[in-house]
């Protein structure tokens, strides 16, 4: 075995896979108040939102904590800080893109769901193939490209069908439905990547540059904590707006 993907024990994946789908859900829920406005600043704004979420906690903070068990068995695995960092801000962008497309205008099309599905699929491929460009071993890594192209193929299916659930969804539990598929979109395509993985180590090769994971693990929480708190605020706020009941004036 040439690395290990639980090092820390299976119920990583399970808590990678959970925070993903909590960071979807929040998402989507954004995009589903984009499409729902008609002002085109704050339909902007939602988008953003549900970037932050989806790109940066569902997808990159996802990857982040499944890669905590990333290990090469006797030898040390580091992270080029500046690397990892690019994969958040292009998974963040490549997300917006896509829900760009998707949530542009309130009427559905299939040609608009359809795009805005692969390049949001294609942007949780982004994300995780620039974090592990991050990955520093004591050799060289490579990929089966059969697997590379199963996991593209994993994230654009999911996560079409996690935008296509957001279409008129007004109930809890089908929003909740949304993140469950999108996460699984999105753990899916890191397991299905991480098992294309081919190291190629030299015990003999002087040892990787860059930083230990834990290093860096507090400000990731801290970032992932305030890009969940600020969509969930104004969800929250949405919410109680539009269920605030609406007098008449007396006269009118």
């Amino acid at each position: 075995m040439d690395h290990d993907d639980f090092a820390m024990g299976q119920w990583l994946g399970v808590l990678a896979y959970l925070t993903s789908a909590v960071g979807c859900a929040l998402g989507l829920a954004c995009t589903l108040q984009a499409r729902s406005t008609g002002n085109a600043r704050k339909r902007l704004m939602w988008l953003a939102l549900a970037a932050v979420s989806i790109g940066g906690v569902g997808i990159w903070v996802m990857h982040f904590i499944a890669m905590l068990g990333f290990s090469t068995p006797g030898l040390p695995v580091r992270y080029d800080i500046l690397r990892t960092a690019l994969s958040a801000v292009l998974s963040v962008v490549a997300v917006f893109c896509g829900l760009l497309v998707f949530g542009v205008r309130n009427s559905f099309a299939w040609r608009r769901l359809l795009l805005g599905g692969v390049l949001t699929g294609l942007a949780v491929n982004v994300m995780h193939y620039t974090g592990m460009w991050a990955v520093q071993v004591k050799g060289t890594i490579g990929y089966d490209p059969t697997l590379v192209a199963l996991s593209v193929v994993i994230a654009i299916v999911a996560a079409t069908a996690a935008l296509w659930f957001t279409v008129g969804l007004d109930k809890l539990l089908p929003r909740l439905a949304a993140g469950l598929v999108m996460g699984a979109a999105v753990s899916g395509m890191h397991y299905t990547g991480m098992a294309a993985v081919r190291l190629h180590l030299d015990p003999a090769a002087p040892d990787p540059a860059g930083s230990e994971v834990f290093t860096f693990l507090f400000p990731v929480f801290v970032l992932a904590a305030l890009a969940m708190a600020v969509p969930i605020c104004a969800v929250l706020m949405a919410s109680a707006s539009s269920a605030a009941p609406r007098h008449t004036p007396v006269g009118s």
